[in-house]
């Protein structure tokens, strides 16, 4: 079964406590049924705090990205832990995806279950149990593809010891990372010591190295305004590969993966895989970017690369956050139901954007001044000036900072259309 009819079985789930936002009325019913009533997002009986999704953003947002990778010779894994909804992962493989990225083994378990067929985990593991799980998926299914990383001789002894001791058939394919710099995060921290880590996959009969890896954005001093050592730093990952390469180290790989790019950089990654010569196997340049799919009003919305390359296209903020106002206790003050458990608040706070009365359904912009300036468990707190009109019962509008820590918050998210109708929910498995 193909990834596009596991995914269409997601909306025999039915509707119950399981999902907050959703209408009370509809429980019992299945997402199906509920999607088939397109309700509208005010008049429809969904409650708040209430994450949603623009249709026409996603969709725009997908299209940039599939022009872009296709335009720049880049095979595109993006990055799925954005979002773990495997409807996303369907849209993104049918506009030409290679496979879809993860980092921890539960989610390579996700994508492989709804039917992706190649996995990309840009993390290392050594766990034994999630390996013996490598190891029977692969043999299980001849059609399905993994990579995952390796940066430590150490690592590559655990993963041998415990693929040999769960008998697996097939071999794992792995690609040495390059570590950012010191004071980074994972990743051998040189030439040298990745070509120790190489010789040491080569010695393990479970394993097959089929090429680098990095990740740009963990580059010290990494700075929008001075692409340099984001460059340097990928251009050794480029020389990594010609330097194993010229060893033999991929004697035994179809392609030699050369994969980097998170969706700050990936303007410089196009730019330096650019220059990868031809070496002994054909080369996959594999984008990972993962965050563009909704984008967000603020900390990507400053880091786009499309701020630097803007004749490439731009992307657009998917997500609202709709919370009701349920307290004015003084006049420069007022309280949302929307809190920590709702929103993203690791790379900056929500922001107002839009007021919809509750009186008469008009919307307006919030004063300049209305603020959240800090958040509670469930409320957000808001400063605002004291003739700010705002009352008990109007709904908010939040713009949002951080995809990944939005996603995880809402198991089952309703996509607008334009016309303000729910037309389509977004399950997530986190």
């Amino acid at each position: 079964m193909g990834i596009d009819a596991r995914v269409a079985e997601l909306g025999r789930e039915v509707v119950d406590h399981r999902f907050k936002g959703l209408p009370p009325d509809a429980d019992g019913l299945t997402v199906d049924e509920l999607t088939a009533q397109r309700r509208d997002l005010f008049a429809g009986g969904f409650t708040t705090p209430l994450l949603t999704l623009s249709a026409a953003a996603l969709n725009h947002n997908l299209d940039v990205l599939e022009r872009y990778t296709a335009a720049h010779g880049l095979a595109f894994a993006p990055h799925g832990k954005t979002s773990m909804a495997p409807r996303l992962f369907a849209d993104q493989l049918a506009r030409g995806a290679w496979g879809i990225t993860v980092a921890v083994p539960h989610q390579v378990r996700v994508a492989h279950a709804f039917g992706v067929p190649r996995v990309f985990m840009a993390n290392e593991v050594v766990d034994a149990a999630a390996l013996r799980r490598f190891g029977e998926l692969l043999d299980a299914d001849p059609a399905f593809e993994l990579i995952v990383y390796v940066d430590s001789v150490r690592g590559v002894e655990l993963m041998d010891a415990a693929l040999r001791d769960a008998g697996a058939r097939r071999r794992l394919d792995v690609v040495v990372e390059l570590g950012a710099g010191p004071g980074a995060r994972t990743g051998a921290r040189d030439a040298a010591a990745c070509a120790e880590v190489a010789e040491a996959v080569g010695r393990a009969g479970t394993l097959r190295l089929v090429g680098v890896a990095g990740y740009e954005a963990e580059v010290p001093g990494a700075d929008p305004a001075d692409p340099e050592p984001v460059l340097a730093y990928l251009r050794r990952l480029v020389a990594l590969a010609e330097e194993l390469d010229a060893a033999g180290r991929f004697a035994e790989a179809e392609a030699v993966v050369v994969s980097a790019g998170g969706s700050a950089w990936f303007d410089a990654v196009a730019e330096v895989f650019a220059e990868l010569p031809r070496l002994s196997r054909p080369v996959l340049k594999l984008l990972r970017s993962g965050a563009y799919i909704s984008h967000d009003d603020d900390h990507y919305q400053r880091v786009t690369p499309f701020n630097r390359v803007p004749s490439e296209g731009a992307l657009e903020p998917a997500f609202r956050l709709w919370a009701q106002v349920v307290s004015r206790p003084e006049p420069g003050q007022a309280f949302l139901n929307a809190g920590k458990r709702d929103t993203p608040y690791d790379l900056g706070l929500p922001r107002p954007v839009a007021v919809r009365s509750a009186r008469d359904g008009s919307v307006r912009a919030p004063a300049e001044e209305v603020a959240v300036v800090k958040l509670s468990d469930q409320h957000a707190w808001l400063s605002l000036p004291p003739d700010e009109p705002l009352e008990v019962g109007d709904w908010v509008a939040l713009a949002l900072s951080h995809p990944c820590t939005t996603f995880e918050k809402w198991p089952l998210i309703p996509v607008v259309g334009e016309d303000g109708a729910v037309g389509a929910y977004v399950r997530t498995f986190f």
